[in-house]
């Protein structure tokens, strides 16, 4: 299996990981070895409720058997895309909230570009310098790794960068500025958390600018953080959401969302502004509507910030030298690059997974299920320290 992975598909580096996957379920992936892996990943945080969640796949199921898709998206009226927009509506605060349902972030990254500058008529996009929000040409674009853009350029015009968390930078936002697109937690920079006042002066300053402020919640939405969406921890709220990831129990799916007289401007003017065929897929939307739902009418947010408690609370070691982020979207980061390698490489090993972060060499990535169990934690934990132990 692992030599036909490695000679029909293509892959993104040079040496995947190549585990051989048979089965998932709960917190755990099972190899056609038949060996067990604890998963700290949880797909790169799109598992928010674990593998094969019972709710989830019973939507699925249910889906499966009325139809799969039928028409291009936004045509024709299908009950789990309007539930689940009608949810999001209800939890987001965003005022008359309209949903645009894509498949992945990154083309509802792609999809929010083009509304602020369709709505505003601008055209000047602000992001932010170690900012990550996806690899296709637009997201790219909102990159300031020259290195990984250069052999794709040109990229889309008039992007320019702040620096994140630093206030005096926010007057390079003027009338010409179309949007500022931040993500809510920094995520491949190391899971950055916003300083305390920074995201209302910045919401402040576009604000006076007559300028949209677009906030990538992708990772950190749908409870990761201890709040439904991140940017809930501050007083604000932004004119543009982009939500992916973990909103669909681990089906590929992404949204942008924002009030009807923002939205509504990319209807028209021309029509079909924004367009996809599959966005709102019924099978895809009936699992991210039972995920939505089992998020938000249980206690899984709440016990968000003790499992966060409970990890930082062991994770004490003389390599870690520091524990980013909130809530399940935690990164560790130790004493150096090669440190950070040998972990991840040897905890595969040890049965469990752990990851990198894009550009960050010394984290690595603590995501796991929201739905985990301490004595899960715990056992992961335990891996991480003894591997720790054997590094001089």
């Amino acid at each position: 299996m692992k030599d036909d992975f490695l000679t029909y598909q293509a892959q993104t580096t040079p040496h995947p990981l190549g585990i051989e996957v048979a089965s998932a379920e709960g917190s755990y992936i099972y190899s056609t070895s038949k060996k067990a892996y604890l998963d700290f990943v949880a797909g790169v945080s799109a598992c928010s409720l674990g593998h094969r969640h019972p709710k989830v796949i019973s939507a699925i199921q249910a889906q499966l058997d009325k139809y799969l898709h039928v028409m291009v998206y936004g045509e024709y009226a299908q009950k789990p895309a309007i539930e689940f927009s009608k949810l999001i509506a209800k939890n987001s605060n965003i005022p008359s909230a309209k949903t645009y349902l894509v498949n992945s972030g990154t083309e509802a990254i792609e999809g929010a570009l083009k509304l602020a500058r369709r709505y505003t008529g601008r055209q000047e996009i602000i992001a932010a310098k170690n900012a990550y929000h996806g690899n296709t040409m637009g997201s790219l674009s909102l990159m300031s790794f020259e290195e990984r853009k250069k052999p794709f350029l040109p990229l889309i015009p008039q992007v320019n960068f702040i620096n994140f968390n630093q206030e005096k930078e926010l007057q390079k936002i003027t009338k010409n500025t179309a949007a500022v697109i931040l993500e809510t937690i920094q995520g491949g920079a190391g899971f950055i958390l916003p300083e305390k006042n920074y995201l209302a002066a910045v919401k402040k300053r576009c604000q006076e600018m007559g300028t949209l402020l677009i906030l990538d919640e992708i990772q950190p939405g749908f409870g990761r953080t201890g709040k439904l969406f991140a940017y809930q921890h501050s007083t604000i709220i932004p004119d543009i959401l982009v939500i992916g990831k973990g909103m669909a129990g681990g089906l590929p799916a992404g949204a942008f969302v924002a009030s009807a007289e923002i939205m509504d401007s990319l209807s028209d003017n021309p029509k079909m502004g924004h367009i996809t065929t599959f966005g709102g897929n019924a099978v895809i939307a009936s699992a991210a509507l039972a995920t939505l739902k089992e998020i938000a009418s249980s206690n899984i947010i709440s016990q968000t910030i003790e499992k966060e408690k409970f990890v930082r609370k062991r994770l004490v070691h003389r390599h870690i030298k520091e524990v980013r982020g909130k809530g399940l979207m935690l990164a560790l980061i130790v004493s150096s690059e090669e440190i950070a390698n040998q972990l991840i490489l040897e905890a595969q090993k040890e049965g469990l997974i752990l990851f990198w972060l894009l550009f960050e060499k010394r984290a690595v990535r603590i995501t796991p299920p929201l739905t985990i169990t301490e004595e899960e934690l715990e056992k992961g934990i335990g891996i991480i320290l003894k591997i720790l132990d054997t590094i001089d």
